[in-house]
């Protein structure tokens, strides 16, 4: 398969190999309203490594990963919410000149400066801008300075977090930006970002809390939609090592790189479906959630008002209510009429509407 590489991935979980042989894909959400809950809905999700079809290649992950999100083609403005491999200028400075803003994690050695102090005399040459250098990390130093506050990360209730924001100048976007040091009492100590200095710490958190639904949904994606469980072989192209890197195909004939580049598309309309059912599944969850849970002919102990059904609860209902979709002659469209045809009627379903 083109685009296999031997990559690194870091668990605290015994169970996963700290290298897997695979294809890395960047994906894009969106996060949305649903009754009690945000759901994140996952847009678009693209293979970023593995094949390098020429050798003056320079783009890296981030310069891919924001031509990713100008291909959507977004009319309104956004905040983009990523972990700290997205700290970057390369991802800060295209987003702001869009109008954007990037809310982030940074690293524990991360360091920004307090604006310089305008002199009572002007002397020549250009003014300071960057002013005393500080180590981010000194935040959680000083206990006093730390304000507490009421977690606003969904779930949980009852929960104090300290917390000290300081907004200071960031040398890779040479501007001000909104820093917030925050120490949860169970889950230890994080550094956050913020391009947009209207944005509350509060809201900051809240919004790098919900890293974890867009992580849940790709994992949705992989486990109940199947939408990277393709398995499409390339017969004739050039066995690799176990431990293979990037593939070079610069010196590959034209035949050999459009086979390639034919394969890759294979995968990425492949996994483009997937994610389009995976947000058909969400839409019907957050909009007719009574609806799911009349269809899903099962019971849930964790079944809760107010909270929206999950991928898999949601592809059990519309599994049940297939039959009686296909049994009603009053609203039968082109696409039920095409099933018909198809339906296999040894199989449960075609039991079901042959009844």
């Amino acid at each position: 398969m083109p685009a296999v590489k031997k990559l690194h991935q870091e668990s605290e979980s015994n169970s996963k190999p700290a290298f897997i042989m695979g294809h890395s894909c960047q994906a894009v959400a969106i996060l949305v309203q649903g009754l009690q809950s945000v759901v994140a809905i996952p847009l678009v999700a693209r293979i970023h490594e593995g094949v390098v079809f020429s050798n003056r290649h320079k783009r890296t992950l981030l310069d891919k990963m924001l031509t990713l999100l100008g291909e959507l083609q977004l009319n309104a403005s956004y905040t983009f919410v990523g972990d700290a491999y997205y700290a970057s200028r390369k991802t800060a400075l295209p987003l702001l000149a869009e109008g954007n803003h990037l809310v982030t994690c940074v690293r524990s050695n991360a360091v920004a400066f307090f604006p310089a102090e305008i002199p009572k005399k002007p002397k020549r040459g250009r003014p300071r801008v960057y002013g005393d250098k500080i180590a981010l990390r000194t935040l959680f130093d000083d206990i006093e300075a730390m304000t507490s506050i009421d977690s606003p990360v969904y779930g949980e209730r009852g929960v104090q977090l300290q917390i000290r924001t300081l907004d200071l100048l960031w040398r890779p976007v040479g501007r001000v930006v909104r820093f917030v040091a925050v120490h949860h009492p169970t889950r230890g100590k994080c550094l956050l970002m913020s391009t947009d200095l209207e944005l509350k710490a509060d809201d900051i958190i809240q919004l790098y809390g919900y890293r974890f639904k867009i992580e849940v949904a790709f994992k949705q994606s992989l486990h109940v939609v199947g939408a990277f469980l393709y398995h499409f072989w390339m017969a004739g192209m050039t066995p690799l090592k176990r431990n293979n890197g990037n593939q070079y195909l610069h010196r590959k004939d034209k035949a050999y790189r459009d086979a390639v580049k034919r394969k890759m598309g294979a995968y990425h309309r492949f996994m483009q479906l997937g994610l389009i059912a995976q947000g058909i599944m969400l839409a019907i969850s957050t909009t007719e959630p009574k609806l799911v849970w009349r269809h899903y002919g099962s019971w849930l102990r964790t079944v809760r008002p107010g909270i929206c059904p999950s991928e898999r609860v949601v592809a059990n209902a519309l599994r049940n209510s297939l039959p009686d979709f296909l049994a009603d002659n009053q609203k039968a469209s082109i696409l039920t009429k095409f099933i018909r045809e198809k339906l296999d009627l040894n199989r449960a379903e075609g039991t079901r509407l042959a009844a």
